[in-house]
């Protein structure tokens, strides 16, 4: 087998060359726009249809393993893929070149907005994109409801995760623990109804990794004690490394410390892709911690949505500004810096361990009734939280003011109907046309919002 697919090795069996492979990864880092419905899609276009190096079946049935995890499953799968074609190295440099363009475009942005947001100009277009922002997690909403959502079951576990989180403010990890349990316990009853997402079987014998696999060629697929061990060895001291450090150096209430413990909690709780999180690290980012303001967050989110890589990225816009308003003895410009970094570094090192990790057991993993359904619950849950995600995005975009009424075990966030903000709200109304009415993509959403938000902000009305 020649082309595309590979390059003849003997006993006719075609591999990869890893500078090829390395050429595919830099392209698919620096494409990867549209949130990861669309970076699992233009992979799939590049890796299955137009080079084949892996079949259809063993892609999806990546992609599912990738969605049991935390984190990015965009990120991860281009991991797996990696780690499949060149091992331990293929997985690094999948893995890094996909979120490395969009981390320093991010972090440029980052520094531009901490500098010069206060300036009429940047206000006005943030006010724009705030709106578009709103849009696209409606969408998200529709989006995820109609993969999650199948009976009425996963409808009620939807419910209970937003009533959960948005009346009764429960953490967000114990909604993803919870919702697991009941798909759990549910498909011991009734698996019909609680198993919506299923794995896939069969293979694609012309394709590279598949040929490979089935020659025996690929002997670190096979899981192995030692090395497991070496991988948790390996990747926990480099996970937490950072933060102990700045534990021991600075204290436990330094900036960096508070930086390093909360995304490396987060890393490990972002089942559902970034939107389902993003109400848990708005509400600690914005509530417990300080670090910046409901508004911020949500200019965070737009900026994140027009740089290519995961969009879970914000985490790094948001590790900026937590440093760059707490220096310390640093400058703060420097500091930004680092806890970009830092909060970047926490995030991702842990996706690079649990593919290296789980990945040679991942055909364990297929059609898994139990694992199946426990996913099942978790995304639908997701819709839910999503939701409140959408709820809480909006009150703050369009009003200017937002308290809450308290009700014994109820804290219920409650706009100042007397602070509605009616250009922003007429702004949101656009988006939202352009989103469902005209059926227009994010970046020209993104693109006729922020010109609106100028227009608005200069011409008088």
């Amino acid at each position: 087998m020649t082309g595309q697919a590979g390059s003849e090795i003997e006993g006719g069996v075609a591999e990869v060359p890893f500078r090829d492979a390395v050429m595919v990864w830099l392209k698919i880092g620096l494409l990867s726009f549209g949130g990861p419905a669309g970076q699992i899609a233009m992979m799939h276009r590049v890796l299955v249809d137009e080079k084949r190096w892996i079949g259809e079946a063993r892609y999806l049935h990546a992609l599912n393993y990738c969605m049991l995890l935390p984190g990015p499953e965009a990120q991860q799968l281009a991991t797996y893929v990696g780690w499949l074609l060149h091992r331990t190295l293929g997985g690094l440099v999948a893995g890094i070149l996909f979120i490395l363009p969009g981390a320093l475009v991010m972090l440029a942005l980052s520094i531009v907005y901490a500098l010069y947001s206060d300036l009429p100009l940047i206000n006005a277009l943030f006010f724009g994109i705030k709106a578009a922002v709103l849009a696209i997690v409606v969408e998200a909403v529709l989006r995820i409801g109609r993969r999650a959502l199948g009976n009425h079951a996963m409808y009620a576990i939807a419910a209970l995760a937003f009533v959960a989180i948005f009346f009764f403010s429960v953490p967000f990890p114990l909604i993803v623990v919870g919702a697991a349990l009941i798909g759990f316990l549910g498909a011991q009853f009734d698996p019909d109804r609680f198993v919506v997402i299923h794995g896939h079987g069969g293979s694609d014998a012309e394709a590279v990794a598949d040929a490979a696999l089935a020659s025996g060629r690929l002997d670190h697929t096979r899981p192995s004690l030692a090395q497991a061990i070496r991988v948790v060895a390996i990747c926990l001291p480099l996970w937490f490394g950072p933060t102990v450090l700045a534990l021991l150096m600075l204290g436990g209430e330094d900036a960096f410390t508070q930086i390093g413990w909360f995304f490396s909690k987060l890393a490990v709780v972002t089942f559902g892709g970034a939107y389902a999180v993003l109400a848990y690290m708005a509400q600690q980012a914005v509530e417990a911690y300080g670090w910046l303001a409901p508004g911020e967050m949500l200019d965070g989110l737009g900026l994140a949505e027009t740089t290519p890589g995961p969009l879970i990225m914000v985490v790094q816009f948001v590790g900026y500004l937590a440093a760059f308003r707490n220096p310390g003895v640093l400058d703060p410009l420097t500091a930004g810096v680092i806890g970009a970094a830092l909060a970047t570094w926490v995030t991702f090192v842990p996706c690079f361990l649990w593919i290296f990790l789980g990945a040679p057991h991942i055909e364990k993993l297929r059609d898994n009734t139990n694992l199946s359904a426990a996913l099942s619950g978790i995304t639908a849950a997701v819709v839910g939280v999503v939701l409140n995600l959408a709820v809480w995005f909006g009150m703050h975009v369009v009003f200017k003011e937002v308290g809450t009424l308290e009700l014994g075990v109820f804290a219920l966030p409650l706009p100042v109907v007397a602070s509605t903000d009616f250009a922003a709200l007429g702004l949101s109304l656009f988006a939202i046309w352009l989103t469902f009415g005209k059926h227009l993509g994010l970046f020209v959403t993104l693109g006729l919002t922020a010109a609106a938000g100028i227009l608005i902000s200069f011409i008088p009305l």
